[in-house]
């Protein structure tokens, strides 16, 4: 019980990071709400101890209880893509004030929050990238494993808005 305290004390500590000033803060996108319903595969990350050993992650958007809340399962599987499975479900909500869609805030257990936000949605809504505030974790989602040539157009995206890409990491499938 200690060590999840532990764990999730350092999870609460990384995610109240101050957040950044307005004109450092990184741009968003807006997106139909519709981008929070089904099933994304992570394609890259900002490698964590969290999801140290962690492959064919997935997030699962579903729609919640209130206007603007979305729920939330994050899984990924042990080592190998056929290894054993991993979630943690949470309640998101979209925290824009403009409407946009693109801040989500997702409360785990023990009291874990994580801000999302979506810096890219491809124009057939296919894949996207999101980030914390700070640009410090970024992430590249998409309905379908991608191409090795689909893939190099999501990493130069990435590049284009200012991420440093050489931190990705891409987990197996």
């Amino acid at each position: 019980m200690l060590r999840y305290l532990t764990i999730g004390a350092a999870l609460l500590l990384s995610s109240c990071a101050s957040m950044p000033a307005p004109d450092t803060a990184p741009k968003t996108v807006a997106i139909p709400m519709s981008h929070y319903s089904g099933t994304w595969l992570e394609i890259a990350r900002r490698p964590m101890w969290l999801t140290n050993g962690c492959v064919a992650g997935y997030t699962t958007y579903g729609t919640g209880q209130t206007p603007g809340e979305v729920t939330v399962e994050d899984g990924c599987h042990t080592d190998t893509p056929t290894g054993k499975l991993k979630t943690i479900k949470g309640k998101g909500t979209l925290t824009d004030a403009g409407g946009d869609n693109a801040r989500l805030r997702v409360q785990y257990p023990f009291f874990i929050t994580w801000n999302y936000w979506v810096l890219y949605e491809a124009p057939d809504h296919s894949w996207f990238i999101s980030a914390d505030p700070a640009m410090k974790n970024l992430w590249v989602y998409a309905r379908a494993v991608p191409s090795p040539q689909d893939r190099a157009v999501m990493v130069a995206k990435a590049k284009a808005l200012g991420y440093d890409v050489t931190k990705l990491e891409f987990p197996a499938f």
